[in-house]
């Protein structure tokens, strides 16, 4: 069965509309991506200072790092 023009112009400007709501999530997605990426950034960033930290003062201490040891039973 054959559309007439109404239908024709409703399902052309669904799909249209569709088509922008598609594109506009694609940004919102690739957006809340890159702050959860320079989340992560910053969150390795903080770890490591702190584990720098941890190991000086292992090693002022002169105690076992138990970090290293952990970190060798993984690999």
């Amino acid at each position: 069965m054959p559309l007439n023009d109404q239908q024709r112009q409703l399902y052309e400007t669904t799909l249209s509309t569709s088509r922008q709501q598609i594109a506009e999530f694609d940004q919102r997605i690739e957006e809340e991506l890159a702050k959860v990426k320079d989340r992560l950034a910053e969150l390795q960033n903080h770890k490591k200072a702190a584990r720098q930290m941890y190991d000086a003062a292992c090693q002022m201490l002169g105690v076992p790092n138990e970090l290293e040891e952990e970190e060798d039973d993984d690999e």
